[in-house]
């Protein structure tokens, strides 16, 4: 059934789910199409959390006619169970109420997003009334799925590039010839402190550089079910670490905690959702992962409150390799913890200050997330170097990049490339004999198709975009974050996790292979990567003096609201606290030539500077809600 121009679509996600960037940019490629989008609100995401009462189903019901959807988008990434229950308690409410259109109804389509075994239940039980999305979608599959005409979709939108096809034909020839597989373990024990309590990242990779050099390889991994108690999901988390360890591929363990974890850790968590990731709830469950890991680096995520408490827990427990913090995110702006944007930018600051104290580096968890709520190419770069310039202000002495790819995921391989060489270039230019900044390349957290067999290949195939982003420094990049090619498909397990570590070490030497014995080209010297590069750099330093003339005292946690709530920084797919940050989500972007920019009103390219004049118009009805703010919490 095609769509037609009077068709309404609206996207529907539950709260407990963090993951928003498919909503977006399907959103984004039906709006280019010419259709009406709307996107559930706040209270619609949380009505969704708990759709078995009928009170929410209602609520939702109320919100879908008022709007005269006909075409309905759901998403969730998380535990199978509650996802396929999810859909079917709204799929038995459109039904009772004849909603459906071969009931009569307005609701031509429902569409839903999920992991590849959800869907298939999904689609299962609802006899293809709903089609699903398994991830991994082009965008001409996405749109036709949807209903959409061939016709109305914009060339523009459907054209490629040859440097992503000529990397995945080198996948393709990793994965087929199978040689990856007998990749052995680095011997990492180099130095005395490895594996102690003594040992730190900057050891182990200064320890390490040798021909040729080896990147230390982290892995984020998570076991969780909502079908096993929480202590047991803690055993299989201990059990993982050792099984890793023991299997000597991976140099850090990224232990990827849940949501209850992060914002009530040590309390009861009574009936609470968990929301996915280990369930860890006291100290001594981080001992015993610690114990079960030696020899691994461990970090995990930061805390959502009391942030600089649950910092100290993790150098005391899992003596942390690096702490990582999100400054404007995991708040109540993207519904992740229970703070305002200024309360949660004091406790990041404060905690920041106490990372300097131990010495240990610092990653700011935060381009990327401002890539998932829409934000350009250029507000990706200068979000990193504001937090860079925080951090060595406060007297943070190493900096972990991490630089996110194929964010969003039709992001061209060339664009990529711009956007890392400007934000590395621009960030390094802060380091000096007491401040080193570190690259950590890794793919994008939707880039993966449920095929087993593609994902391997696009792994390969981004591992070479890694490398092309300094491409004659065999030590660059230092560390890579893999995400396991299963990503799409199902949790990675340990066998998983070191499989796709060996298909990022055995393709990162035969790229370099071919590129020494000139077989691929040299992208160095790629002239549109660096005009790209050049103009985002220009765009970038504006936006960054804007930010430092206008703003006093840019680098606090007052300087950091205005920056965000004055529009320095457009996020245009802002979920949370929409009233409060309008100014923020004011710009539109899209994607162009697989860049993404701000645009105007009428889709014409927004420069910079205009950026910085929209701004700093806002800046005293900014300082003037903030002080109020800050008023309110001295009484």
């Amino acid at each position: 059934m095609f769509a037609v121009d009077g068709d309404v679509f609206a996207f529907i996600k539950p709260s407990l789910d963090a993951h928003t960037l498919g909503i977006n940019s399907a959103a984004e490629l039906l709006s280019d199409c010419g259709y009406r989008i709307i996107i559930g609100d706040e209270d619609i995401a949380k009505a969704m959390n708990d759709i078995k009462y009928e009170v929410n189903r209602q609520k939702v019901l109320d919100w879908i006619k008022s709007n005269k959807v006909t075409q309905i988008g759901l998403s969730y990434r998380l535990d199978q169970d509650e996802a396929v229950n999810m859909v079917g308690y709204f799929m038995n409410e459109l039904k009772n109420n004849n909603m459906l259109s071969y009931q009569g109804g307005a609701i031509k389509s429902i569409f839903f997003a999920g992991l590849p075994k959800t869907c298939e239940i999904i689609e299962r039980e609802h006899k293809g009334f709903v089609r699903t999305f398994k991830g991994g979608e082009s965008i001409r599959e996405t749109l036709t799925k949807m209903g959409v005409p061939e016709e109305r979709i914009p060339k523009d939108v459907l054209e490629g590039s040859l440097y992503d096809d000529l990397r995945m034909e080198f996948g393709k020839d990793i994965i087929n010839s199978g040689e990856y597989d007998s990749f052995k373990p680095i011997n990492r024990a180099t130095y005395d402190e490895y594996g102690t309590d003594e040992d730190t990242v900057i050891k182990r990779l200064d320890s390490n550089f040798r021909k040729p050099f080896m990147p230390l390889m982290r892995a984020h991994v998570g076991p969780y079910s909502s079908s096993i108690d929480r202590l047991d999901s803690v055993q299989e988390f201990i059990s993982w670490a050792k099984e890793l360890a023991d299997a000597e591929y991976l140099d850090i363990l990224s232990i990827g905690t849940s949501q209850l974890t992060q914002s009530n850790f040590g309390e009861d968590w009574e009936d609470k959702p968990n929301g996915g990731g280990v369930p860890i709830n006291s100290p001594e469950e981080y001992r015993m992962i610690w114990d079960a890991s030696r020899p691994l680096l461990l970090r995990t995520y930061a805390g959502t409150k009391n942030i600089a408490e649950l910092a100290k827990i993790y150098e005391e427990t899992i003596n942390i390799c690096w702490h990582a913090l999100s400054l404007w995110w995991f708040n109540r702006l993207d519904g992740r913890g229970p703070y305002d944007l200024y309360t949660n930018l004091k406790q990041h600051i404060e905690t920041l200050k106490y990372i300097a104290k131990t010495n240990k580096p610092f990653e700011p968890n935060i381009p990327h997330h401002f890539a998932f709520r829409g934000a350009d190419d250029v507000t990706y770069i200068v979000s990193a170097y504001l937090a860079a310039k925080l951090a060595k202000k406060v007297g943070v002495r190493t900096l972990i990049l991490q630089n996110m790819l194929n964010t969003p995921r039709y992001t061209w391989g060339i664009q990529d490339l711009a956007k890392s060489r400007a934000m590395l270039s621009l960030v390094k230019t802060l380091e000096d004999s007491n401040f080193r900044v570190i690259l950590q390349p890794r793919a994008g957290l939707d880039y993966f198709k449920p095929d087993l067999e593609e994902a391997k290949m696009q792994l390969a195939a981004v591992t070479a975009l890694m490398d092309d982003i300094d491409p004659h420094d065999e030590t660059s990049p230092p560390i890579i974050h893999v995400v396991s090619y299963s990503e799409a498909s199902h949790l990675a397990t340990p066998d998983i996790i070191n499989e796709s570590i060996k298909i990022t070490q055995f393709s990162l030497q035969k790229y370099r292979d071919l590129r020494r014995d000139g077989k691929i080209e040299d992208m160095s010297r790629n002239i549109e990567v660096q005009e790209r590069m050049l103009e985002l750099l220009d765009s970038a330093k504006n936006i960054i003096a804007g930010i430092e003339r206008y703003v006093d005292n840019p680098y606090s946690a007052k300087g950091f609201y205005k920056i965000f709530a004055a529009g320095f920084l457009p996020v245009p797919y802002l979920w949370g606290e929409v009233d409060e940050f309008k100014y923020a989500k004011a710009w539109r972007t899209k994607p162009v030539r697989g860049s993404v920019k701000v645009v105007d009103q009428n889709n014409r390219v927004v420069k910079s500077d205009k950026v910085v004049d929209y701004a700093k118009g806002n800046l005293k009805e900014v300082a003037y809600v903030l002080n109020q703010k800050v008023d309110i919490t001295r009484v």
